[in-house]
């Protein structure tokens, strides 16, 4: 909208009003109007009594989970790799994510926004340390203090009201995830390390060229090198996504969770899991919208949760 003019946008705003408000229509305006109108115009007294959607009352109650349904996902820090024997003695390879007191810090309507979606904190952070329109978010929403926000895109089944505390047990040991990550940055790199180019021959006249990445173009037709070229530069450090990642255990007690590969990032990082877009879980599994805890629950006296592996052994001979 930056590039649009004001004139062409008070003329919108007129019209839908205009249109909304016409003595034929005795319903209310449809919601796409409604949106509009209190988006780009601060007369938000044009409409009558039936203009205001009701409040949405928000309540941290278990539902049943629907197949168009979204659930939001969580913050984690990665711990690091190491590798485990599952209990017919194959190796796994497994990445450690730590949840680190994740609690929702803002949710977002329709009505307001324009988009259902929750916002997680994760983390704890000084005061000292955030600036003031931070420090005035998190005080408006009456939540502690926060290192690290993430927005989440849900549906409207799957809201959750503010403060509401997020753990391991948002998933099932056996479910697959996408986790999303910042790469390890490389800094600058040439083409046979960035981009896995041969190089040139080691020998046979070679001369300074053995690990260029050659010619970059034509002659004097067309006299320029192609956008998408590939050459020298930064290497790492950008936001990618693993997806299908496999939840093969969960510690409650630690808030730990263990994922089969690896995910993007350094240790010490933060990643961002959610349900699997490609391989989705059985819904009649997943706590919906998001695990809820009893009060008099013990968190000590929780056993890890390990995913079923089935009985039968992957080693032994088919008869």
């Amino acid at each position: 909208m930056a590039a649009v003019s004001r004139g062409l946008v008070s003329r919108i705003t007129q019209f839908l009003s205009i249109r909304s408000l016409t003595p034929s229509s005795s319903q209310s305006p449809p919601h796409s109007s409604f949106f509009l109108i209190r988006r780009f115009s601060s007369d938000a007294g044009l409409l009558d009594g039936n203009e205001s959607d009701p409040t949405r009352i928000i309540e941290a109650k278990a539902g049943e989970m629907s197949r168009s349904s979204k659930r939001t996902g969580i913050i984690a820090v990665k711990c690091g790799m190491t590798a485990l024997w599952d209990k017919w003695g194959a190796r796994v390879p497994v990445s450690i994510l730590w949840v680190d007191d994740n609690i929702v810090s803002q949710v977002k309507t329709v009505e307001k926004e324009g988009i259902f979606a929750l916002q997680i904190g994760c983390g704890h952070k000084k005061a000292k340390h955030l600036t003031m329109p931070v420090l005035g978010h998190f005080r408006a929403q009456g939540v502690p203090l926060k290192r690290k926000l993430r927005e989440f895109p849900v549906t409207e089944d799957a809201l959750l009201p503010v403060g509401t505390e997020l753990g391991v047990r948002h998933f099932v040991p056996g479910q697959f995830v996408d986790v999303t990550g910042i790469t390890r940055g490389k800094g600058f790199q040439g083409v046979m390390k960035r981009h896995k180019m041969k190089g040139g021959p080691a020998s046979h006249g070679c001369s300074k060229a053995h690990r260029k990445g050659g010619s970059t173009g034509q002659r004097d037709d067309p006299g320029k090198v192609f956008k998408g070229r590939k050459m020298p530069g930064r290497m790492g450090a950008k936001q990618r996504t693993v997806k299908n990642v496999w939840v093969y255990k969960i510690d409650p007690a630690r808030n730990l969770i263990w994922v089969r590969g690896q995910v993007p990032g350094a240790e010490g990082n933060f990643v961002f899991i959610e349900d699997a877009f490609y391989k989705k879980p059985d819904i009649s599994k997943l706590p919906f919208p998001t695990y809820l805890a009893p009060e008099d629950e013990d968190l000590s006296e929780l056993e890890p949760l390990v995913a079923d592996l089935g009985e039968v052994d992957p080693f032994m001979l088919a008869e």
